[in-house]
């Protein structure tokens, strides 16, 4: 069976960027796999690979994109929502993670894996997106303290829904169910070994993914999900599967990370000081919050991990970016200078 453009989550926000001219002379489809060598797109029509240059725009799983009968991408959408990190390691650059999400559920093991703190920085992540976010607590048959670390979970936010569930038992996974809707799109997002292969599994009714085990020692995992692709579930729904993720820098994120710990960001409002570092000045509301109990050093630690991971990391990639604008206006000059030349001559 082929899903209508509707079944692909295509609404009247895409509709309304295309000319008549793009309608008439382009196809669209919606990006389901992410490679190096080009993107696999689907409508209505099946399934297509693209073929990309290193000037096309930028693409990930979820885009919906422009392309012609060759087959050449030929724009990109603008996108609802776009989850991306910093790319891993010491490279200067943005990775796209997924786009055009509706609900991402983030989900962390209740193993000895289980991580406040890996779990704050995703919803960063979520929030900065502005997509809603679902904590999917995995494992649960094998923790002891299953209530304790869910009132862990949800002493983050009081709105945050929470689920502490065996992805291995198809009625607790049917709780998760609903979020699965005609037209719309659910992402799963977490460290390797966190149990997103067997959830996925468990949600399709069959084994389409791999599952590996954990390493005994620290519960890290290893990697079953090896590149970023989006399914389509007959019943209704959409679902992107990520890649563990075992390094989640953030960058640009600002915004995100101050919704993610509202407590505190509006605490600083309330310091005496607008510019107020929180370490010995009189009037603050923070040192006052951490004296009376009212707020956890690990929140206010994690919370000034963050921005500063953030800001350092978005100063970065701009001066990146400076700097490659100047090289291709200096390259456009040089090159136009050569041309006038050879006029000349």
């Amino acid at each position: 069976m082929t899903p209508t453009m509707h079944d692909l989550g295509w609404r009247p926000f895409f509709q309304q960027q295309l000319s008549l001219e793009e309608l008439t002379d382009f196809n669209i489809g919606r990006v389901i796999e992410q490679h190096k060598s080009g993107a696999v797109v689907m409508n209505d029509a099946g399934q297509k690979s693209l073929f990309q240059t290193p000037n096309d725009d930028k693409v990930c799983v979820g885009d919906w994109v422009l392309f012609d009968d060759s087959l050449k991408l030929y724009r990109c959408l603008e996108r609802q929502s776009l989850f991306r990190r910093k790319a891993p390691g010491s490279k200067v650059d943005v990775q796209l993670i997924s786009a055009n999400i509706d609900t991402v559920m983030i989900v962390s093991s209740l193993n000895n894996d289980f991580n406040l703190g890996r779990i704050e920085r995703y919803l960063a992540l979520a929030n900065e997106a502005q997509v809603e976010a679902v904590i999917v607590l995995t494992k649960a048959d094998l923790c002891n303290d299953v209530d304790d670390k869910v009132q862990q979970v949800q002493k983050l936010d009081p709105l945050l829904l929470v689920y502490a569930i065996n992805a291995l038992a198809k009625d607790e996974v049917a709780k998760l169910m609903t979020y699965c809707q005609t037209g719309k799109t659910l992402a799963f997002l977490g460290s390797s070994g966190v149990g997103k292969s067997t959830l996925l599994n468990s949600f399709l009714g069959n084994e389409v993914q791999d599952t590996g085990s954990i390493r005994e020692d620290d519960s890290k995992g290893r990697h079953t999900t090896t590149y970023r692709a989006l399914r389509w579930f007959e019943q209704g729904g959409l679902l992107i599967d990520t890649p563990g993720m075992r390094e989640l820098q953030l960058s640009f994120c600002e915004q995100g990370v101050s919704d993610t710990f509202a407590e505190i960001t509006e605490l600083i409002t309330q310091c005496k000081f607008s510019n107020c570092s929180h370490n010995n000045e009189p009037g603050c509301a923070i040192l006052a919050a951490l004296d009376n109990g009212t707020l956890e050093p690990r929140r206010f630690k994690s919370y000034q991990k963050l921005m500063r991971e953030q800001e350092f990391n978005s100063s970065t990639l701009a001066q990146k970016r400076a700097k490659d604008k100047a090289l291709g206006k200096m390259i456009n000059t040089v090159q136009a200078e050569s041309r006038h030349f050879k006029k000349g001559r």
